[in-house]
């Protein structure tokens, strides 16, 4: 029995959270920039602190498990 929660959400989350590709917190011009492909320091420190809350939020609040075991 693999609880593939953990795995799933947090690669989820590293894809859809990387600076740059979707959006990104701060931008160099302005406070948030979608698609810029572009990141920074400051960007990058940003969205950790949004992707480790926003994990933690999901595991240890939330409890969300995903079983793999058939039956």
């Amino acid at each position: 029995m693999a609880d593939w929660g953990p795995v799933v959400i947090g690669t989820v989350l590293f894809v859809l959270l990387t600076p740059g590709l979707l959006f990104q917190i701060p931008a160099k011009e302005r406070l948030v920039e979608f698609g810029n492909m572009s990141t920074s320091g400051v960007s990058i420190l940003v969205h950790t602190v949004i992707y480790v809350v926003i994990l933690a939020i999901f595991l240890i609040v939330l409890g969300v498990h995903f079983d793999s075991s058939s039956g």
